[in-house]
């Protein structure tokens, strides 16, 4: 199965699709600034301890949440402001959600990435305005699309004119508050884009506790490493110093003190894996 060769350029110096593992990590939400900075400095060190390229992640907006009454973000405008002062204190691309078409240009004065969610993967008019700010469209599979079928999103932004777009995995549902991974959408979707594993998300468990979801984070070791295995350009992984007390997603966020041990198990096993996918 042949496997797309072309880098797709995140910010200066830095390529998705190469040599270099790329790690794509931050909490959920941006709860606050100085939640940011301890878990975008804690990963940064980490990162460049193991030579891996590192964005960092918030989300300013979690419009997707199960319950209405469930916390969303401090909105766009003071979003974007605290993820301008994370990327200027701590010199590092960012990737965050958009949910609409006009939120694309706003965002892309501060986002080097812009996310498309799972479930608005097939909305035409998000992927063109994303693709039209010239930064990086990172598209999750959505819960309900076939790996294959997910060629077309990346056309999408291809054909508006921008070659820097991936996909990123994040498993399937059946529903019954479970997702599903099967490890041979990865070398499916790597033959259109490269391809990022979404490590926490996989083991989320949608709307699983009763109006929040659940999660199973003692299974991301287990997929994140055959995920490695298997062949990715780079993971996305949320962390938070504290998941119990986490506003958005806390039970499938990596704890911010585990994560060295986490990447230096991914790297290895990424490293291993290379010799043999790509």
């Amino acid at each position: 199965m042949e496997i797309f060769k072309t880098n797709v350029k995140i910010a200066d110096k830095i390529a998705l699709g190469g040599d270099k593992l790329v790690v794509f990590s931050g909490p959920c939400a941006a709860e606050s600034l100085d939640l940011c900075l301890e878990v975008g400095e804690k990963v940064q060190s980490i990162c460049n301890q193991l030579d891996i390229e590192y964005v960092f992640k918030a989300s300013f907006d979690k419009a997707n949440r199960t319950s209405v009454n469930s916390y969303r973000g401090l909105g766009m405008e003071e979003g974007l402001k605290l993820l301008s002062e994370v990327k200027s204190r701590l010199g590092v691309p960012i990737v965050t959600d958009i949910h609409e078409s006009y939120q694309a240009a706003e965002v892309a004065t501060v986002a080097d990435v812009l996310q498309i969610p799972a479930f608005l993967c097939r909305q035409t008019d998000l992927l063109i305005a994303a693709a039209e700010t010239g930064k990086m469209v990172k598209v999750k599979r959505g819960q309900f699309m076939a790996p294959e079928d997910m060629k077309y999103a990346v056309d999408k932004v291809r054909d508006s004119g921008n070659p820097n777009v991936c996909l990123t995995e994040r498993g399937v549902s059946f529903g019954y508050h479970n997702l599903v991974v099967d490890m041979r959408a990865l070398p499916t979707m790597r033959q259109f884009a490269p391809v990022v594993f979404d490590t926490t998300h996989s083991v989320q468990q949608p709307g699983g506790q009763g109006g929040t979801s659940g999660g199973q984070r003692e299974f991301a070791p287990y997929l994140a490493r055959a995920a490695a295995a298997v062949g990715v350009d780079g993971f996305f992984i949320e962390t938070h110093p504290n998941p119990a007390k986490a506003l958005s997603d806390g039970p499938n966020m990596i704890p911010l003190n585990e994560m060295e041990n986490f990447l230096k198990m991914l790297k290895e096993v990424w490293m291993l894996g290379k010799q043999y996918v790509n």
